[in-house]
């Protein structure tokens, strides 16, 4: 599998493969023409409450993480569909937050790749 996470507001590349939105909130001043995206996958995203409790804080990444992972748990049907992406091609994991480290897409590809 070929998975990378990369911000939303970098400029879109063809070596990105298929890009998906993993977001639950759609980014601020990002049209959906430059998202250049094949999907959004919300569903896929932290619940609104756990959202909202990290609130991209850092101390609270790892705590974060382990709550995410839970929640991953009971959405197989979505993991594996992305889990069958990344085998075809490289998947992009797109994401808004600032934070390049802590965020819910390097929970995310990282829990794709321990699967």
């Amino acid at each position: 599998m070929d998975i990378q996470t990369k911000r939303i507001y970098e400029k879109a590349a063809n070596r990105d493969g298929t890009r998906v939105l993993v977001d639950r909130v759609w980014p601020r001043g990002v049209s959906k023409e430059e998202a250049k995206l094949d999907e959004w996958m919300k569903e896929v995203a932290p619940s609104s409450n756990l959202r909202k409790w990290f609130d991209h804080k850092e101390e609270r990444f790892e705590e974060f993480s382990e709550k995410y992972k839970s929640e991953l748990k009971e959405k197989s049907e979505l993991t594996q569909k992305l889990r069958e992406m990344a085998k075809e091609k490289r998947l992009t994991l797109l994401y808004g937050a600032k934070d390049e480290k802590h965020n819910q897409a390097v929970v995310l590809k990282k829990y794709l790749e321990n699967q």
